[in-house]
């Protein structure tokens, strides 16, 4: 069987925030944790209680039977058991300096994972083993626009982010899964919400990730692909969204409906050269609900069923996002 490797489970925030990862044979999971999914109701607005700082804190746990190639076939594992439970706090400070018209704002995110196990039947010779702790420090810089108004209220508000990923976080070349990436990481992204009834909006957010390379992997991490010694890889460049529609029930309740969507755009390289089928696919789609307790505390719950995996487990994700403001 071929030795154990890392491989990239779905997660992250902002931006490769978390590198919870894994390692089936013969195939390239190679993609950092993204934020698929942490995101979604009225998405693009302004923070709900004006300038300040913010907490937001996630928990998001994540579960998979099913470890897929690249043509969306069940790898042919003994068993294809993943279960993480990773936690992000991020720190969001909103301020009241305009710049080109919006409103500067910076964020630190701190992810971890708390539990983590992998079963392939085997007793780990093929997933190998886990590792819990601190993942990778994103800083972040973006502008938030106000919303333009209307007749009936807010009609359309937007933000624009970049975000740098350190290589901070706990990293072991031996484990199948592990909290850091071992790489840099740098992802912009666009976020808008639009009112289509003053009770009714549809939110988004489209990233762009751009990954930096790892100089110390596992030497026979690709060895399945035939390559004896692997000095180096680098994961292919991606795009993904945040989709989001709800309904506002109450001035206090919302609830609707989110997806998401991720697009490997180009291999990934080890020692320099393309890994060829090792782009990376999968859609999400659940229902979910958010709670306004008041101006400065709100909830946010959203569950998602993968489907239409590419070289990535396909499992079932849960939310939860806790948002308070400290002044």
């Amino acid at each position: 069987m071929p030795s154990p490797r890392t491989l990239a489970l779905p997660f992250s925030l902002g931006l490769a925030a978390l590198s919870a990862v894994l390692a089936p044979q013969a195939q390239a999971y190679e993609l950092p944790s993204i934020n698929l999914g942490l995101t979604t109701f009225v998405d693009g607005a302004p923070p709900p209680g004006g300038p300040g700082l913010y907490l937001m804190s996630y928990l998001q746990p994540y579960s998979a039977d099913h470890f897929k190639d690249q043509h969306g076939n069940d790898l042919a594992l003994p068993q294809s058991k993943v279960r993480v439970v990773p936690w992000v706090n991020q720190f969001v400070y909103q301020s009241d300096v305009d710049v080109l018209g919006a409103k500067l704002g910076g964020m630190l995110l701190l992810p971890a994972v708390l539990s983590a196990s992998l079963d392939d039947g085997a007793g780990g010779a093929i997933l190998g083993d886990t590792q819990t702790g601190m993942g990778d420090p994103v800083l972040g810089a973006y502008l938030q626009w106000q919303p333009v108004m209307g007749e009936q209220g807010p009609v359309f508000s937007q933000r624009v982010e970049l975000d740098v990923t350190l290589p901070m976080g706990s990293y072991d070349k031996t484990k199948g899964l592990t909290p850091g990436a071992n790489h840099s990481s740098i992802e912009a992204y666009w976020s808008g919400t639009w009112w289509v009834t003053p009770k009714v909006t549809a939110s988004s957010r489209l990233f762009y990730l751009w990954n930096g390379k790892n100089s110390d992997p596992l030497s026979t991490r690709f060895a399945s692909h035939g390559i004896s010694e692997a000095r180096d890889y680098q994961a292919g460049q991606a795009v993904h969204a945040n989709l989001a529609v709800d309904y506002q029930l109450t001035p206090q309740w919302r609830i609707g409906l989110a997806g998401y969507w991720l697009q490997q755009l180009t291999e990934t390289k080890v020692n320099g050269d393309a890994l060829s089928g090792s782009k990376e696919h999968v859609v999400g789609v659940g229902p979910g609900a958010m709670v306004s307790f008041d101006m400065k505390n709100h909830l946010v719950f959203n569950h998602y069923t993968e489907m239409s995996a590419r070289n990535r487990t396909e499992g079932q994700r849960m939310t939860l996002r806790y948002i308070h403001q400290f002044n």
